[in-house]
């Protein structure tokens, strides 16, 4: 076949090493933490990883019942729960939805920039938008404890297929 690659073995995918030391980076992190690696726990974080984007919990639970008939919803949201107390997981408010953090070796306030269109969550910190909520918290009198801030709109690559942004409309997930 023209234009094909031959079969390679995971090991030998530099995508899937790349993956996998992704993966395994996640997991020391929560370890480094003193936190403990249950089958559940691990299995939700590697759904939300294949995922590559965000997944809401029944969206879980469904990937998970596939491999595991015993997965529970409120098991998912147990380890939802523990995975964005390590601060390995963000919960998308807007959407209802998780996603993996991008720098969860250690706690930072973010910005998720969240596409309309297709539903791409971008992670990204910006000081200055930090400082600003913390000028406005001091300002109104509110002693800020978290700061994700998600700003919704359309990606580029949207914007080159002729997608614009309807305000006030969520992203189709």
């Amino acid at each position: 076949m023209s234009g094909s690659h031959p079969m390679r073995k995971p090991t030998e995918d530099p995508e899937a090493k790349t993956r996998l030391r992704t993966l395994e980076r996640l997991e020391a992190a929560c370890r480094t933490r003193g936190r403990r690696l249950t089958r559940q726990r691990r299995a939700v974080l590697r759904a939300l990883f294949a995922a590559g984007g965000a997944l809401t919990a029944y969206e879980l639970l469904e990937r998970l019942r596939v491999a595991d008939g015993r997965s529970t919803p409120a098991g998912v949201y147990r380890a939802l729960e523990f995975w964005m107390t390590a601060g390995v997981v963000h919960r998308l408010e807007s959407t209802r939805s998780f996603i993996l953090c991008e720098h969860p070796e250690a706690p930072h306030p973010g910005q998720l920039l969240i596409c309309r269109e297709c539903g791409q969550v971008l992670e990204t910190e910006d000081k200055g938008v930090e400082a600003a909520a913390n000028r406005l918290g001091e300002r109104l009198g509110f002693e800020l404890d978290r700061h994700p801030v998600e700003l919704t709109g359309v990606c580029r690559p949207c914007r080159a297929h002729g997608r614009s942004a309807e305000p006030g409309r969520l992203p189709d997930i």
